[in-house]
């Protein structure tokens, strides 16, 4: 199932994006990745009511789980992301599940992107398609976010909390979402099925630290059984912010959205306070007051306030699993490595960082309070 994480090159050493004029991250679209643009183009025009061509056509450096594209007119740009080619795990690349997930969020008031289509017709490009609005603002690929002025990186970071907190709020069934996932017992079958991924790439070895997260998880997993639609992936990178405000206008990348736990959702957004910088963007070892940023029981409780939570008992427990988690995806990137499937300078960087992760997991099992 690592075949359907998103693409982590955005991960470590890029810079600030502005989506506006100037856009960082796009370029010529690479060999492989072309689209038939006379196609596209007519299915834009019928498919989209604002549209009016002619169309040009740009590629983002990321998305490669899922190529994303920059469409140019004259009067405005979109977003396309499309199935890559070849053979395909089964249930993986399910871009109609983002389009129904955010179409669904959309309606609801909750800021996404504005989908255009979904085209299900692999005539018409190759593979599936959908087209959303592209959204000017900023993306922050640093936690730190040094692109500001420090009087703003707080506000920053409680319009995250509160748009997790407002997607943790929604109720599934109201939207049509009740089939989107299975609800309840989320923790022990994410264990299962990480673990089980983990026993079972030899190649990969094993880990000290990994092997006691695979038995003390499932023995620890806290009786509350919540369910609520999950982003999957809530990093700050994943946030489109308005350009000169603190707040947000679109949350991106919605590829690993289920119902699930969402106390595991607001962990993994809460794992950059543990999460080195070199590793991925994070905030381990940094001065958070010197930076302007909240501390970390100042997030946790602005959450908790905003979902009528007293405190999170078991917090260590949900960031030790999503340590875990995160471990056993870059456990099967060190296996691809080792069998010569990935060589990327990425690749072996996360191979590498297996182990630290591990580790960082491990730590968190010696204190469940918060």
């Amino acid at each position: 199932m690592v075949a359907r994480q998103k693409d982590q090159a955005r991960l470590v050493g890029k810079p600030p994006i502005m989506i506006g004029a100037e856009i960082e991250g796009v370029t010529a679209v690479r060999p492989g990745f072309d689209l038939d643009l006379p196609a596209l183009t007519g299915w834009m025009e019928t498919n989209v009511a604002s549209f009016s061509g002619p169309l040009a056509i740009g590629q983002f450096e990321g998305g490669q789980s899922n190529p994303t594209y920059l469409l140019t007119t004259p009067g405005r740009r979109y977003v396309l992301r499309r199935k890559p080619s070849g053979q395909l795990l089964k249930g993986a690349h399910a871009i109609d599940r983002e389009v129904r997930v955010v179409t669904a969020l959309g309606a609801a008031g909750f800021p996404v992107a504005k989908i255009h289509g979904l085209c299900a017709d692999d005539s018409v490009i190759g593979a599936w398609f959908y087209v959303m609005d592209h959204v000017e603002g900023r993306i922050f690929w640093d936690a730190r976010l040094p692109e500001v002025d420090t009087i703003e990186r707080a506000a920053l970071y409680d319009s995250m909390n509160a748009s997790l907190a407002a997607l943790h709020a929604i109720d599934p069934a109201a939207i049509g979402l009740s089939d989107y996932g299975k609800p309840g017992n989320y923790f022990a079958r994410q264990i299962a099925r990480w673990s089980q991924q983990y026993l079972g790439d030899e190649a990969a070895g094993r880990d000290p630290a990994m092997d006691h997260l695979v038995e003390w998880l499932p023995a620890n997993i806290p009786a509350d059984d919540e369910t609520s639609i999950v982003h999957g992936d809530a990093r700050i990178d994943n946030i489109i912010f308005h350009p000169t405000e603190p707040r947000v206008l679109a949350v991106l990348d919605w590829e690993l959205s289920t119902l699930g736990h969402p106390l595991a959702d607001f962990t993994y957004n809460a794992m950059a306070y543990h999460m080195p910088p070199d590793i991925i963007a994070g905030l381990a070892g940094e001065d958070l007051g010197a930076l302007g940023l909240p501390s970390e029981e100042a997030y946790v409780a602005a959450y908790c306030r905003r979902t009528g939570r007293v405190g999170i008992p078991d917090y260590r427990f949900y960031l030790a699993f999503n340590f875990f988690r995160l471990a056993a995806i870059f456990h099967g990137i060190k296996g691809r490595v080792l069998h010569g499937n990935a060589s990327s300078a990425e690749a072996l960087q996360r191979a590498e960082n297996f182990p630290r992760l591990a580790q960082i997991g491990l730590g968190l099992t010696l204190s469940r309070s918060r």
